[in-house]
């Protein structure tokens, strides 16, 4: 399969430290959801599943963040990840987040697919 490029949200839907913005993709045969933030500046985005046990990982609605806003919470766990890298940091883990590709253009984030994801169709 190639690499796609798909338009995920306006730049601005991503404001740093704060709420998260869903999309669905297919991993492992499997829709799942996964998730963009900001941090530090930059797009970042993984599958919304924690690596210690396969559950998403917002405590509300596309509330990723710890209160701090400086890692990603796995509210079930406790398991922390860096925003930037996806690695774990804390609590329980089994390795990181899988990571989603993002670049940003003209206002625009898009997402991209791999080997390992693509589009959901609808």
């Amino acid at each position: 399969m190639s690499n796609s490029v798909i338009p995920l949200c306006n730049s601005k839907d991503l404001q740093e430290g704060d709420l998260a913005v869903p999309f669905d993709v297919v991993y492992e045969a499997q829709t799942c959801r996964a998730f963009a933030v900001r941090f530090e500046g930059q797009a970042q985005a993984y599958l919304n599943r924690c690596s210690h046990v396969a559950m998403e990982l917002d405590f509300q609605p596309n509330r990723v963040f710890d209160n701090s806003g400086r890692w990603l919470l796995c509210a079930t766990h406790g398991a922390e990840y860096h925003p930037e890298t996806g690695d774990c940091v804390g609590g329980p883990c089994r390795g990181g987040l899988v990571k989603i590709e993002l670049t940003e253009s003209q206002g625009v984030v898009h997402w991209h697919t791999a080997y390992n994801l693509k589009a959901v169709e609808f």
